[in-house]
């Protein structure tokens, strides 16, 4: 059975660094490649070269390709990686007859350039290749002829010495530098557009991303801020473990709301939360703080607002944001997949100013925090709650009884709340009734469910199923358990990835 094989371009900002620099990305990018596809293929080979990584597996292609491509893809540090057929180096006929076997159908009808890459020592160039398989391909297919300027498809192989790849396809990879590479950083995060998409602008940076939730908005709030965490952790940073940071900050919005004058408090409630999670990254040894906030974008974020905020802290702020219209912000939440946490996000009451200053003054502001007792964020600070993200629902489970199943019951319902891409990439197989409410509908959708009906939540980890089937029984519905089969004995179908010439 012929192995399946990737080769993997590194983004060019870690191709342009010295060689010790440019080792150690390599080094970072080879560990987190082995630990996200290890969960696929615990025999994965990869192999380490100057500029690129080559990948093969012996899991049958049927099953695990589609896994493997979606595995690469949400590794940050890639640039693109190439699907490629490899074979022993013939001549140039034997090569044809390997480009044909993969792209003859393929050129029916269109324009088309060969383009060859070639390492080692050999007695042709790669111009060589690229006319004879031209010529070969003209005659051998019926295509619309050749375009080297803006061919339809493009033909690419590599000869590396005596071995010849045939690409099959080319997918764009995340960018960015490998996750964990560049230092510790505490994202402040509500799970809307904003904040979230900040999130992932740093995990993709390579900067290793924890989470911190002033908490306004009550448990729901809690809940679904925690699965917009868990979702960016597992999706683009599950090779590393990050903490999720919760301080109840009820309080200090009730003590702003008696004691500070009401054009101040947006300015001031900010500078607390950098105060606190100052304290909180010291005690985490976090080297900086990052923010969804965008210049100008609410009354807030002025210049001028934005540097009497900054002023309360010596810690370094990062803001990923900054210059970003909101459009663009929600276009690329969207692109990510974070768009229906963002918009299903509860609405809560926070500290909102009547007559919010735009144009703050530090002495005004500082003023008006000698009315607010400190007292009251020492006592949130006490109750801050440090948990592993990927061990969020085993809190929830130890509040409420959950219980986990690894078959369905008799008569039971499955309900897969997988994000619907997920879901479409690997639809889950049982005799079992399976429906599919993703999620962010579910608690919509559930007081619509039979009262009579056992339903069992799924999804990859258990993880999300376990925080919404806690929620759910929490809120009078004793009808919901959790499907946690083992990972052997869930039969799931792997649907083949669009094209991606």
């Amino acid at each position: 059975m012929a192995a399946m094989k990737f080769i993997v371009k590194f983004f060019p900002e870690i191709t342009i660094k010295g060689a010790s620099a440019r080792g150690r990305f390599v080094s970072r990018l080879t560990g987190n490649v082995r630990h996200v596809l290890g969960e696929i293929d615990p025999d994965i080979s990869i192999q380490r070269d100057w500029d690129k990584l080559v990948i093969s597996s012996n899991l049958p292609r049927q099953a695990a390709f589609t896994r493997l491509v979606d595995g690469l893809s949400r590794c940050s540090g890639i640039a693109c990686f190439l699907d490629v057929f490899e074979h022993p180096l013939g001549d140039f006929d034997d090569m044809l007859e390997q480009v044909l076997a993969i792209y003859r159908e393929r050129l029916a009808g269109k324009t088309f350039a060969v383009r060859c890459k070639r390492s080692g020592r050999h007695d042709f160039r790669s111009p060589d290749v690229e006319r004879h398989l031209g010529t070969g391909l003209l005659r051998q297919t019926s295509s619309a002829g050749v375009d080297l300027s803006n061919p339809q498809v493009t033909v690419q192989l590599e000869i590396r010495d005596e071995r010849l790849f045939v690409v099959n396809r080319r997918y764009q990879g995340m960018g960015g530098f490998p996750a964990g590479s560049l230092g510790p950083v505490l994202s402040l995060v509500s799970g809307g557009f904003d904040s979230t998409l900040a999130s992932y602008q740093t995990m993709k940076r390579g900067l290793l991303t924890h989470f911190c939730l002033f908490r306004l908005g009550g448990s729901e709030h809690e809940l679904r801020v925690k699965e917009m965490a868990l979702y960016l952790w597992m999706k683009y940073g599950s090779s590393h473990p990050v903490k999720f940071v919760t301080v109840p900050f009820e309080e200090v919005a009730a003590e702003l709301l008696t004691k500070v004058q009401d054009s101040q408090m947006g300015v001031v409630l900010k500078r607390l939360m950098l105060r606190a999670a100052t304290r909180l990254a010291g005690q985490l040894k976090i080297d900086a703080l990052v923010t969804g906030e965008s210049v100008a974008q609410v009354s807030s974020q002025t210049l001028r607002n934005l540097a009497v905020i900054d002023s309360a802290t010596n810690t370094l702020v990062l803001r990923p944001l900054i210059s970003m219209d909101k459009n663009e912000i929600i276009r690329q939440a969207t692109a990510i997949g974070v768009e229906k946490f963002a918009l299903g996000m509860p609405e809560y009451c926070g500290v909102i100013s009547v007559n919010p200053t735009t144009r703050a003054s530090e002495a005004r502001v500082t003023a008006a925090e000698r009315q607010f007792d400190f007292s009251v964020l020492e006592r949130c600070l006490a109750q801050a709650r440090v948990e592993p993200v990927q061990q969020l629902a085993n809190r929830q489970l130890e509040q409420r009884q959950v219980e986990v199943l690894m078959s369905p019951l008799a008569d039971s319902v499955v309900i897969d709340i997988r994000h619907p891409t997920q879901a479409e990439l690997q639809p889950l197989r049982i005799e079992a009734p399976v429906q599919n409410i993703p999620f962010y509908e579910l608690h919509s959708r559930v007081t619509a469910l039979d009262a009579n009906k056992v339903y069992l939540l799924y999804c990859d980890r258990g993880v999300i199923s376990k925080l919404h089937a806690g929620h759910l029984i929490e809120s009078g519905f004793d009808n919901i358990k959790v499907y946690r089969p083992r990972a052997a004995k869930a039969e799931v179908e792997i649907r083949r990835l669009p094209d991606q010439l």
